[in-house]
C-alpha cells in the first residue's frame, strides 16, 4: 500500500474502500513534514526586526513555502533563479497554551524567531512581500485551542506584529474545517478592526463539484459574523481527477465550480467572482495517483487563469520544486520534491509569470 502523508509503503491484511474515490478528498503528503528532520537549528536569543512590508503591491502570483520544513531553499537563490516575489509561509500552528510557534514546534516560537524573520528581510529586500498561513493539516490550529475570540486574535496579532504583515492566510483542514468558527471569525473580525489594512485569505480544500459543503458554511458563517475575506484561495488538487480525463481541464472544471458558487454566496458579478478567487494548484505528483501536474499543465493553467482575471494563481509548494535524489527514496508525494522530471524552479518560474 502507500504511505500516505510522509509515511513509507506498508503491507496490510484487510482492506476496505468507500465509494469510487474514497470518502473524501485527501490532504496533501507535502503539508505536512518531510519523512526525515530537516528543521533548521533553534534561533538565537537575539531578535532581529522585520523589516517593514513594501507599499501594497498586486501579490498575484504567492508561492506556499515551509521556510523551516521539507528541506527548504535559501529563500534568495530562490527568487534568482525564478523571478519569484511573494510568498505564503507555511504554517503557524499552536505550541501550547495559544502559543503560535512554527509548525507548532515549541523550539520555533514565534517570539523568539529569527530564522524566519531572516527569510521575510531577504524577500522584502528584493521587492517582494509575504503572508504568513495558519493551519495546515496536521498540528494544533490556534482557533482549536485559544478560546474565545479575543484569546484567539491577540495570538494571530502576535504573528502580524512579529512580522509586519499586512496578509495573513487561513488554512483551516482536517478537523479544524468548519469547526469552532464564531471564535475564528469572530477573532478575524477584530483583527480586521484593529488593523484595516490587513488581507485575509481563506484556503478551501476541493471536491470534483468544487466547494464542500463544509467549505460553502464556512464561507456563510464568515459572512454572518461580518468577518471580511478578501480571498477564497480554492486548493485545485487532491480531490482526485474528474471526467475529464485531463489536469488541466479538470482544474478548469472545479474552478468553474467554485467561482458559481462564490457568485450565489457573496451575490457578485461573474468578474467580481473571478476576482475573490484564488487558484492553487500543486507540482508534480499529489496525494492522489489520478493526479499529475507537469510544467505543460502549469503553463496551460497560467493562460487560463490570466483569461479569467483570477484573484491569484498560487502553488503548493516552492520546497517541491525540484527533481528527487534517484539514490534517495521518496514517497509518491514528496515534501521535498516533485517525483517529477524537471530542472530547479521550473514550476515557480511559470507562476511568478502571472500579474492578473
Amino acid at each position: 500500500m502507500h504511505g500516505w502523508y510522509a509515511q513509507p509503503t506498508y503491507y496490510a491484511d484487510d482492506i476496505n474502500l468507500l465509494g469510487p474515490g474514497g470518502p473524501s478528498p485527501s490532504p496533501s503528503t507535502s503539508r505536512t513534514t518531510s519523512p526525515s528532520p530537516s528543521r533548521t537549528t533553534s534561533p538565537s536569543p537575539s531578535v532581529t526586526p522585520t523589516t517593514s512590508p513594501p507599499p501594497p503591491s498586486n501579490f498575484r502570483s504567492p508561492i506556499y513555502f515551509m521556510p523551516l520544513e521539507n528541506s527548504p531553499q535559501n529563500i534568495g537563490d530562490a527568487m534568482s533563479a525564478s523571478g519569484a516575489r511573494y510568498f505564503n509561509l507555511a504554517f503557524i500552528l499552536d505550541s501550547g497554551g495559544c502559543t503560535p510557534a512554527w509548525g507548532g514546534d515549541a523550539n520555533h516560537k514565534v517570539s523568539n524567531d529569527s530564522t524566519v524573520t531572516a527569510v521575510v528581510n531577504t524577500v522584502r529586500s528584493r521587492g517582494g512581500d509575504v503572508a504568513v498561513s495558519f493551519g495546515g493539516y496536521n498540528g494544533a490550529e490556534l482557533g482549536a485551542s485559544c478560546g474565545g475570540a479575543s484569546g484567539l486574535a491577540a495570538a494571530y496579532q502576535q504573528v502580524i506584529t512579529r512580522y509586519n504583515l499586512n496578509r495573513i492566510d487561513l488554512d483551516y483542514e482536517g478537523d479544524d474545517l468548519d469547526a469552532n468558527m464564531a471564535v475564528r471569525f469572530g477573532a478575524i473580525k477584530i483583527l480586521e478592526q484593529n488593523n484595516p489594512n490587513l488581507k485575509v485569505s481563506l484556503t478551501i480544500p476541493m471536491t470534483t463539484v468544487g466547494f464542500p459543503d463544509t467549505g460553502k458554511d464556512e464561507i456563510r458563517q464568515a459572512i454572518a459574523a461580518g468577518a471580511r475575506l478578501d480571498l477564497i484561495n480554492i486548493m485545485a488538487f487532491d480531490y482526485g481527477l474528474t471526467n475529464s480525463g485531463d489536469q488541466a481541464t479538470s482544474v478548469q472544471l472545479v474552478a468553474q465550480q467554485a467561482h458559481d458558487q462564490l457568485r450565489t454566496l457573496y451575490g457578485l458579478d461573474d468578474a467580481g467572482a473571478w476576482a475573490k478567487l484564488g487558484l492553487q494548484i500543486m507540482n508534480g505528483h499529489t496525494d492522489q495517483p489520478s493526479e499529475l501536474f507537469t510544467q505543460s499543465t502549469f503553463q496551460t493553467l497560467l493562460g487560463y487563469a490570466r483569461s479569467k482575471h483570477v484573484g491569484w494563481f498560487s502553488y503548493w509548494s516552492l520546497n517541491r520544486d525540484r527533481a528527487c535524489d534517484p539514490s534517495v527514496p521518496h514517497n509518491w508525494a514528496d515534501g521535498s520534491c516533485s517525483s517529477v522530471s524537471q530542472q530547479p524552479y521550473d514550476f515557480s518560474k511559470i507562476v511568478a509569470q502571472y500579474t492578473g
